[in-house]
């Protein structure tokens, strides 16, 4: 079963009064000027994501300034060359910032919607993704282990709400043995599990990666800087996780000094290295760095184009992708894209770039607010 998404509808999205996009499930293409809204259609799917989009907007943020504060987003789900029979929905209502969530009408959960899709998306914003701070490269890559496991979400959140409440403890002159040791216990169980989840991430990519080595995007070498990735290559999850929490409970007065835990996932980062010329990726080119970030994307929807037919179907969302990629590239790009046979949706500036794709792509033209064929 080949799920894709088959209709696309907005109201009152950002430049977008009403919108009604009928879809066959060919990888899409949106060109048009800048500020003409292929963007805002990008933000608009990466909305039926458990989070805040690809912009990490705010839900007030999100409503057509002409409009009355409402908006909404709702697709259609369903086979090619079938009846969609699975509608999604996420919006706010007029003067309430609440994000609603309805599957087929039944109101649900922003998290049931990682039942339905999973996403991966790249940005012009990413392109300095290996010069800026540790703490993107944490976020690119704990949105690829979200899309293998739905559960790295709720561990992520509560590790950092137990840090919080741990440090909030240090500010308030409190050391409770039992409250600190109950957090950390919460820190050590979490940390450890969401380390594990990024190495196991870190070997799918480098799977992904050698099976698109042949193409014409660099080649990437991936490993994780963190003392836990370190240390579970080297003893069990178990182990690991004991040591850790008694290192947070011997360390509290420096962690309460330095006004932050100094060790523990939210410190790790994701190394990247161009193979062919054994350089880090942050001493690459533009050109050099945008396609090594494009090839990561890829492995790694090459790493979930493995999983079984049953499972959530992946959209990737490139805006801007084919900006500082040479014509070999794009051809490689789409040819890659075609193989995994996974939903995209890409944009540019300049209908040239994508002209040799033909009517192996739906390319639609959009100018303020409207989308129409190509």
């Amino acid at each position: 079963m080949t799920l894709r998404l088959r209709h696309i509808g907005l109201t009152n999205f950002r430049s977008y009064e009403e919108l009604a996009l009928p879809l066959s499930g060919k990888p899409v293409v949106l060109t048009g000027q800048n500020g003409a809204g292929k963007t805002n259609l990008l933000e608009a799917i990466s909305m039926l994501s458990a989070g805040r989009g690809m912009r990490h907007a705010r839900l007030g943020e999100i409503a057509r300034q002409a409009g009355d504060g409402s908006w909404a987003v709702r697709v259609k789900l369903g086979e090619i060359g079938g009846v969609p029979d699975t509608d999604l929905g996420v919006g706010v209502h007029a003067g309430n910032d609440k994000r609603i969530v309805r599957i087929d009408g039944a109101a649900a959960k922003p998290g049931d919607l990682l039942d339905y899709l999973s996403f991966l998306w790249l940005t012009p914003a990413q392109d300095r993704l290996f010069m800026d701070s540790p703490g993107e490269r944490r976020k690119f890559l704990d949105r690829m282990v979200l899309a293998h496991d739905k559960a790295h979400g709720r561990r992520s959140t509560d590790y950092e709400n137990a840090m919080r409440q741990r440090q909030k403890l240090f500010e308030q002159g409190r050391f409770d043995d039992a409250w600190l040791s109950g957090l950390e216990a919460n820190m050590a169980e979490n940390g450890v599990a969401i380390a594990a989840a990024r190495r196991d991430m870190a070997g799918r990519l480098a799977a992904g990666v050698e099976r698109i080595a042949q193409s014409v995007f660099p080649v990437a070498d991936i490993s994780l800087e963190g003392s836990l990735e370190q240390a579970l290559s080297e003893a069990s999850a178990g182990a690991v996780e004991e040591e850790f929490e008694a290192r947070l409970k011997a360390n509290r007065r420096l962690h309460a000094e330095a006004g932050r835990a100094l060790e523990g996932p939210h410190r790790s980062d994701l190394l990247v290295t161009h193979r062919e010329k054994a350089q880090a990726a942050r001493l690459c080119s533009t050109g050099e760095q945008k396609a090594l970030l494009i090839g990561l994307v890829l492995a790694n929807a090459v790493a979930l184009s493995a999983r079984a037919m049953t499972d959530a179907p992946l959209v990737l969302l490139l805006d801007e992708v084919a900006a500082h990629l040479d014509q070999h590239r794009r051809a490689a790009l789409f040819d890659i894209l075609e193989e995994i046979g996974m939903q995209a949706f890409m944009t540019g500036t300049d209908n040239p770039l994508f002209e040799t794709w033909g009517d192996r792509v739906d390319h639609f033209e959009v100018v303020e607010g409207t989308v129409k064929l190509f």
